[in-house]
């Protein structure tokens, strides 16, 4: 077996399968998926804090009370947006270092891709916007915390793996590495989105490359 094969991701397999549950669940199911739709679109046009509960249901075409049929508040539908975004990133990165048959290719592989993630801004804005929210109401707070440290968890698994394959030594633990990247992501796009003309794409490419080379660019002496 391919030892590319290492790094498919741990995620529910895509295959499709023979429906098992009731017409009700698979109707409640792609009530769901639209309301996740709406809501990514809405969150995008006015934000976490203006967006409107109304406006996400009449845009997938429900009533307010479909909304709450299926999620508690507007910080219940973020979360799981928020999931759905996570999973589909992890899976994308994935798929990408399994195509590598090296791990100095996979390691290559994960620095472009990580020098580019700030091209998808709404993202990270609404996850800004969002931790602004939290950390003025202690219950998203509290919930925020929990979801973002299994969330992390995964991408520390992530490179604990690739940096073991490469050889090399992480200069602090997989987590707060993990923490760091997404961080200075955020960061650097924010003033990107400020002032494009004195800190251009390039530039944070840049800056987000020779970050990653200093944390996980250390070869294990041996």
């Amino acid at each position: 077996m391919s030892r590319a094969r290492s790094f498919r991701a741990d995620v529910p397999s895509q295959r499709r399968s023979v429906p098992t549950g009731s017409k009700q669940q698979v109707r409640t199911a792609a009530t769901r998926r639209r309301l996740l739709a709406a809501s990514e679109k809405i969150f995008a046009r006015d934000g976490f804090e203006a967006a409107r509960l109304e406006d996400i249901a009449s845009l997938a075409g429900y009533t307010r009370g479909a909304f709450y049929a299926n999620f508690r508040s507007k910080e219940d539908i973020f979360f799981a947006l928020l999931e759905h975004w996570v999973a589909r990133r992890l899976s994308e990165v994935e798929s990408l270092l399994a195509q590598k048959e090296s791990p100095a290719k996979r390691l290559r592989a994960l620095r472009e891709h990580y020098a580019q993630i700030t091209l998808d801004r709404r993202l990270a804005l609404l996850s800004l916007e969002f931790k602004l929210f939290a950390i003025r109401h202690p219950e998203a707070h509290a919930r925020l915390r929990a979801r973002q440290q299994r969330i992390r968890r995964s991408a520390a698994s992530l490179l604990q793996r690739l940096a073991k394959t490469t050889g090399r030594t992480l200069p602090i633990t997989s987590t707060a590495a993990a923490t760091g990247l997404g961080a200075l992501a955020n960061a650097l796009l924010l003033e990107h989105l400020v002032d494009q003309t004195t800190f251009t794409e390039q530039d944070m490419s840049h800056l987000l490359g020779v970050f990653f080379d200093a944390v996980l660019g250390t070869k294990a002496a041996g």
